[in-house]
């Protein structure tokens, strides 16, 4: 994630009748040293949700899928698939970015989004459909006792 601020919590903005909706201020901050000035935007394919993130990541998707052993088939599919989809959005001066009918759909997006932050990336979701989402992603952990065990994760900037 080089020096990004890991992009956490949920915050939800209304998304008005030209489709804008103005990004986080904390998540806009992570992508201000990126070279493009605004997020990449595409379908999450498992759920009705979008997920975004900066040129930084997008980069590194492309150039994966020029390296053999970078991916496995399945995942050279998917990272094929959302350079396919991606929409980069180009932030406005008031830090708002402008979702295309497309995506608006796909997420059942009309009034207000909620913006989940994924460490690098974050998700945007149509209210209803996160808190649902969310509650059984909470039960599914419950249910199997995951915990997370930081010190298999290695260190920040020295791999795993």
């Amino acid at each position: 994630m080089g020096d990004m601020a890991p992009l956490i919590g949920r915050h939800t903005n209304k998304i008005d009748a030209k489709g804008r909706v103005s990004v986080p201020k904390p998540f806009r901050a992570s992508f201000t040293d990126q070279d493009f000035p605004g997020i990449y935007v595409y379908p999450r394919f498992q759920e009705p949700a979008l997920e975004a993130c900066g040129s930084d990541y997008m980069v590194r998707l492309s150039e994966s899928l020029e390296d053999p052993a970078a991916l496995t088939d399945e995942q050279r599919l998917v990272a094929a698939a959302i350079l396919d989809y991606v929409h980069p959005l180009a932030f406005d001066p008031e830090g708002r970015v402008a979702l295309p009918q497309e995506l608006l759909d796909h997420a059942q997006l009309s009034k207000n989004a909620v913006f989940v932050g994924k460490g690098e990336r974050f998700h945007i979701w149509q209210p209803e459909a996160y808190d649902a989402h969310r509650q059984a992603t909470f039960e599914n952990a419950a249910k199997h006792n995951v915990t997370m065990a930081l010190g298999r994760l290695g260190k920040p900037g020295g791999g795993a």
